[in-house]
C-alpha cells in the first residue's frame, strides 16, 4: 500500500442517490485541517481544492487539502505516481 501525507478537512460526503438520481450530499462543518495519511488507491481525483476519495459502504468523500495543487502534483510525480508530471 502507498500513502500520501496531507493536511485535510472533511468537506462533503456523498451517501448515494435519491429517487430522482440526485446525489445525497452531507456538507461537513470541519474548520481545522488535520494531518492524515491517505491511501493512494482510494484517490479518485484531485482538483485545485479537493481530493475525491472512495469510502466505506460505497460512499464518496471530498476532502479539502491545505497544500497547493502544484505541490501535491509534484510530490506524486516525484514518487512515480503520475504519467504526465510536467
Amino acid at each position: 500500500m502507498t500513502f500520501i501525507h496531507l493536511k485535510v478537512r472533511a468537506a462533503m460526503l456523498v451517501h448515494g442517490y435519491d429517487s430522482q438520481q440526485q446525489e445525497i450530499v452531507e456538507h461537513a462543518a470541519a474548520t481545522e485541517f488535520a494531518d492524515k495519511l491517505i491511501r493512494i488507491e482510494r484517490i479518485q481525483s484531485i482538483t485545485e481544492r479537493y481530493l475525491l476519495l472512495t469510502g466505506a459502504f460505497g460512499r464518496m468523500m471530498y476532502l479539502e487539502y491545505a497544500e497547493d495543487f502544484a505541490t501535491v502534483k509534484q510530490r506524486l510525480g516525484a514518487a512515480g505516481l503520475l504519467i504526465d508530471a510536467d
